[in-house]
């Protein structure tokens, strides 16, 4: 070990050729800045106006081994020159996925908004800690600015909030905090004082409702999974009978996969009859509320104790962008997640020390996430997020009218959301839905042509079997860079990829 520290044998230390004086700042200012001015110029061509651009592929697909060698990833002692770096931020945006492209359906984020993405930077320029107001003023006014105006479209008047590191964290939340609000014990004497809690949700909801669980030592065998097309819980009476305890029904406004939406008014019925905690994980579907039109899809939230909403997925703020929303006036964000840091929230300070909103956080370092929203809301206010959405409807009309005009296209359902699930049925296979291998050989079809997509880099749409339904394609349509011509074009692409198979 001894010849691997940086002393000579006979204990002089010899300082290498090109020390730098440590005594002065390492950082050349207007070398870096020249770096970033450069490095810029190519993230506007390659990301933002290429990457956009239908004209360009969504993806330049590369295996694994190759991708690896392109970018020859491996870190070195020294560094390298500028020119090379402004290259390998070129390689690093050529061989990424472009989800700002217009033809990119594949997950609920995407496309581009130049207002909050200049939020984005502007955030990350800043590089502050959202936990108090000496550290971060703007921020924390900004925030909670920001959480008042997502809760008034709820319909609340009061309540409190918190920015969280995604959908799945704030679903987690909801469960720490309905269950402290019952046993608040279980912050300092752990689970092994509670009984057997269990949690209600559909079985469409979002798996981090059992990962929830399982984080929180809930266990995902006490995450009962309910049909609610009536809106009554009948399994509430059993768990009662074996001695558990409900203590929170998660319902979900927009379904991950086919968009489907609780019936909240009717859930909130028993919720309130058994005194349970409601959360509605409307981190895809939330944002349906600026919309009029569309609003009513999520009628009775207002009734909920909780709602999680991601404005990252539909109002494309970027990510990420997760806001955890709560009725709660007491403070039970704080009391359950409060470890009274000293070295950080000192109740001597000069100024408020309410504005010091770090101990609601399970984190310590938390990211600025309020300032991409909040730029892009000031720049098209509320009724251009609601036109975002209602233009997402309107291409989605677009597309089933026309899928519903062509021969092969088979849809699961007629959505109620911006998810469209359909199986493509290749000219082979039709009028032999009887056969015995029909439904093996329509299993192989998406992820077929899904392959042939990406590696010919035209678009890019996801497929999932569900339950016992096999493979079928879900497309996600939100992004206001999309068009009617998109969407023929998917329907074009799609039959031009498996026409043959």
């Amino acid at each position: 070990m001894a010849n691997m520290l940086p002393f000579p044998s006979d204990g002089q230390v010899k300082e290498p050729a090109n020390l730098r004086d440590l005594g002065e700042p390492l950082i050349d200012h207007s070398e870096g800045q020249l770096f970033l001015n450069e490095a810029f110029k190519i993230m506007m061509e390659e990301v933002l106006c290429k990457g956009t651009d239908v004209k360009q592929k969504v993806c330049e697909w590369k295996e694994p081994e190759e991708l690896a060698q392109l970018l020859d990833l491996e870190l070195r002692a020294t560094g390298e020159p500028q020119q090379r770096l402004l290259q390998r931020v070129k390689d690093v945006a050529k061989y990424s996925i472009k989800t700002s492209h217009p033809r990119f359906f594949n997950q609920q984020f995407g496309g581009v908004d130049y207002h909050a993405l200049a939020g984005r930077f502007l955030t990350e320029t800043l590089n502050t800690n959202l936990f108090t107001y000496e550290v971060a003023p703007v921020f924390v006014l900004m925030e909670t600015e920001v959480l008042r105006g997502l809760r008034q479209l709820v319909g609340w008047t009061e309540g409190d909030g918190i920015f969280c590191p995604g959908g799945s964290t704030s679903n987690m939340y909801a469960m720490n905090l309905a269950r402290y609000r019952l046993f608040p014990e279980v912050k300092s004497q752990g689970v092994w004082s509670l009984p057997r809690l269990t949690i209600f949700t559909s079985p469409e909801s979002h798996y981090s409702v059992k990962k929830g669980a399982a984080f929180l030592g809930i266990g995902t065998d006490n995450v009962i999974l309910v049909k609610v097309d009536d809106g009554k819980l009948h399994s509430l009476s059993v768990c009662f009978y074996q001695g558990a305890v409900p203590f929170l029904v998660s319902c979900t406004s927009g379904t991950t996969v086919q968009g489907a939406f609780d019936p909240l008014d009717r859930i909130a019925d028993v919720c309130e009859k058994h005194k349970l905690w409601m959360h509605v994980d409307a981190a895809w579907g939330g944002s349906v509320l600026f919309s009029e039109q569309h609003r009513h899809l999520m009628k009775g939230v207002d009734r909920a104790n909780s709602v999680a909403w991601n404005p990252h997925k539909m109002l494309i703020a970027g990510l990420q962008c997760s806001a955890l929303l709560l009725q709660d006036t007491t403070n039970l964000l704080k009391r359950c997640h409060s470890a009274n840091a000293t070295y950080l929230f000192q109740q001597d300070k000069f100024y408020d020390v309410n504005l010091d909103v770090g101990d609601k956080s399970v984190q310590c370092s938390r990211k600025v996430d309020c300032l991409k929203l909040w730029l892009m809301w000031k720049a098209v206010g509320s009724t251009g997020l609601a036109e975002r959405v209602d233009k997402a409807f309107f291409l989605v009309r677009y597309l089933v009218e026309q899928m519903k005009k062509r021969e092969g296209f088979h849809l699961l359902r007629d959505p109620e959301y911006v998810n469209v699930c359909f199986w493509f049925i290749p000219p082979s296979m039709r009028g032999k839905e009887g056969n015995a291998d029909y439904q093996d050989r329509l299993a192989k079809v998406a992820p077929v042509i899904k392959e042939r997509m990406m590696k010919q880099g035209t678009m890019m749409v996801g497929y999932q079997p569900l339950g016992n339904k096999v493979n079928f394609f879900r497309v996600i349509v939100f992004s206001p860079l999309v068009s009617q011509k998109d969407m023929d074009f998917f329907l074009d692409e799609i039959e031009r990829l498996g026409n043959d198979l």
